[in-house]
């Protein structure tokens, strides 16, 4: 994606993050991660699954009214390589009628599959839905609650695999996610580095 810098500093990089994040359930910490966010007036991307939207609606009205992308994660997170055409189209439409219902809330046009598994035949699929599939540059092992990575050595992972243009994506879930969320954020935009949307990272509208 072309920046025009003709009336910047030239010696000025424009660097900038992405922040998504997989979310299926809430057990205290999504809150956390929001309350961060916002103390930094940092916006992210959160894709949903169907059970947080039946059983915390206000979450995920609060995602949206704080500025944040609420997409599509499928409602159930099953794998949907080879599944037919249909039954995906189901799973997203499923995804899109509880949000509106139970929520208020239009799901932006952005997928992510299943544990990131995909086909040929599943992209085009989801493009013919109207739906950008988006994948991630960073990640870790931050989903096990049972497993939860050292703090200080979860902040120094994320910090040293930082790249100008980097999606991230984190489990709002993880005790060490919450934990570190505000530092990480301050210690990027000390590094220079803003936060976009998806809608630049895409050329969508909104950009």
């Amino acid at each position: 994606r072309y920046i025009d810098h003709r009336h910047a500093d030239p010696d000025a990089v424009d660097k900038v993050a992405y922040l998504t994040f997989d979310v299926g359930y809430e057990n205290g910490q999504v809150a956390r991660v929001l309350d961060s966010l916002r103390e930094e007036q940092v916006k992210g991307a959160f894709f949903i699954l169907g059970h947080v939207v039946n059983s915390c609606p206000e979450l995920v009205r609060r995602m949206a009214d704080e500025g944040h992308m609420v997409c599509n994660h499928t409602f159930t997170h099953k794998n949907m390589v080879g599944q037919p055409p249909e039954v995906l189209a189901e799973e997203l439409a499923r995804l899109e009628r509880a949000c509106q219902e139970q929520t208020g809330v239009t799901l932006s046009p952005y997928f992510r599959p299943p544990e990131g598994r995909f086909d040929r035949a599943m992209l085009e699929t989801v493009s013919d839905l109207g739906y950008t599939t988006i994948f991630w540059s960073f990640a870790y092992a931050d989903w096990d609650n049972q497993k939860q990575p050292d703090p200080a050595a979860a902040k120094k992972r994320i910090l040293d695999n930082i790249h100008n243009g980097a999606v991230i994506l984190l489990h709002p879930t993880s005790a060490t996610n919450a934990a570190i969320l505000r530092d990480v954020l301050r210690e990027l935009k000390a590094m220079g580095y803003r936060f976009g949307s998806l809608d630049e990272l895409t050329g969508g509208e909104g950009s």
